[in-house]
């Protein structure tokens, strides 16, 4: 999407800052982040707050700052696996539910658990997400109760990455419950502000430590990585950071245009995919939708198509835009699943996004409509 003229402006006149914030962030771009949360049940301090250039740098602290073992959700996002093994820890995938991604199956998390304990391990930490990438959806409450009672019970402390709570497509017909709201003491919320607030050029990430002792320990050991990794928020960006979480109303309108807009694009790739006989959950949130093109198979292999990967650079050629195979969310290889992003459906040129933005009936613009039309044809030879 075009930068927000107002947090354009805001950057610019923060420009002649020279010097990075401090570590974990400076008290505004903090207090700033606490009346974010605030404003969304989540009470605390803005002691309590951690900022990094980015969600990558800001997870690796958080996971160097507890021990043990790593557990997450397949599929998942796909940098999380990654930082664990960067930091040399053992991480473990476990089965999501039938009905959403993000969460892991309550059932199986108990039993990875155990079974890594059998074996040796020491499963510490869960990563988790209830509104999810990759697979576009949002957990029910009622599953994320019942995944965080489970992991509490084991003595896991969960990492709830909420990145993408803003970009839910129906507000008004989803019921979203951070796990922080179940168990207070034991969930470290994280967010990238890329994901609704801020550009992604611009890299500023937040996360809330629970009010506890531990957690204080855990957050001091926080900065400390930050520290030594020199992950610091450049100071111009802290200010437009700030400004963003604060929700003026122009921020908040541009959220939801874009909730609006996507909801009707991702619907209609949606309806695209299914067509062609593949499997996708109806998106709910985000800017993609997760696609199994296993029913496939058979004809994909006459392309020479039989894997992900394959599937990646198959798709990625015809579409003209990346499709990331899910071989790199911690799905298995041979499982043709692929994320599809529905940002290139809104046009290529920052005046077309700002039109599809301002339309009342998006899908009837030119330019949407070729991209549609083009987005369909491909899966329509796979039939």
């Amino acid at each position: 999407m075009p930068v927000l003229p107002e947090l354009a402006a805001v950057l610019a006149a923060a420009s002649a800052r020279t010097r990075p914030e401090p570590p974990g962030g400076g008290p505004v771009l903090r207090e700033a982040a606490r009346g974010y949360w605030d404003r969304r049940g989540l009470h605390g301090a803005a002691g309590g707050i951690a900022a990094a250039p980015g969600a990558q740098p800001l997870l690796l602290a958080l996971i160097g700052a507890h021990g043990g073992d790593v557990l997450m959700p397949r599929p998942c996002p796909a940098a999380w696996m990654p930082q664990a093994r960067l930091l040399g820890r053992p991480a473990y995938h476990v089965p999501t539910p039938a009905e959403c991604g993000g969460i892991p199956d309550p059932y199986a998390l108990l039993e990875t658990v155990r079974r890594v304990r059998a074996e040796g391990g020491r499963p510490k930490l869960l990563l988790l997400s209830v509104v999810d990438d990759p697979t576009a959806t949002v957990a029910p409450p009622e599953l994320v109760r019942e995944a965080c009672e489970a992991a509490v019970d084991e003595g896991l402390h969960i990492i709830s990455d909420e990145t993408w709570r803003d970009t839910v497509h129906r507000p008004r017909d989803t019921v979203l419950l951070s796990p922080a709201e179940m168990c207070p003491d034991d969930v470290t919320v994280i967010a990238d502000l890329s994901g609704a607030l801020v550009p992604a050029a611009w890299p500023v990430a937040v996360a809330r430590f629970p009010d506890t002792p531990r957690a204080a320990v855990r957050h001091a050991r926080t900065l400390d990585i930050l520290t030594a990794l020199g992950a610091l928020v450049a100071g111009p960006v802290a200010h437009a950071a700030a400004h963003a979480l604060g929700e003026p109303d122009s921020v908040r309108d541009r959220i939801r245009r874009a909730a609006a807009l996507q909801t009707e694009v991702a619907a209609a790739a949606h309806r695209a995919v299914l067509g062609s006989g593949a499997l996708a959950r109806p998106p709910q949130a985000g800017r993609h939708l997760y696609a199994d093109l296993g029913p496939l198979r058979s004809r994909l292999a006459d392309l020479g198509v039989t894997d992900s990967m394959e599937l990646e650079e198959y798709l990625t050629d015809r579409l003209g835009a990346p499709a990331p195979g899910g071989h790199r969310f911690g799905d298995e290889l041979g499982a043709l699943r692929v994320r599809l992003g529905t940002g290139p459906l809104l046009g290529v040129t920052p005046q077309q996004q700002t039109e599809s933005l301002a339309a009342a009936k998006p899908l009837e613009l030119p330019h949407v409509a070729r991209a549609l039309d083009g987005f369909a044809a491909v899966f329509a030879e796979l039939r």
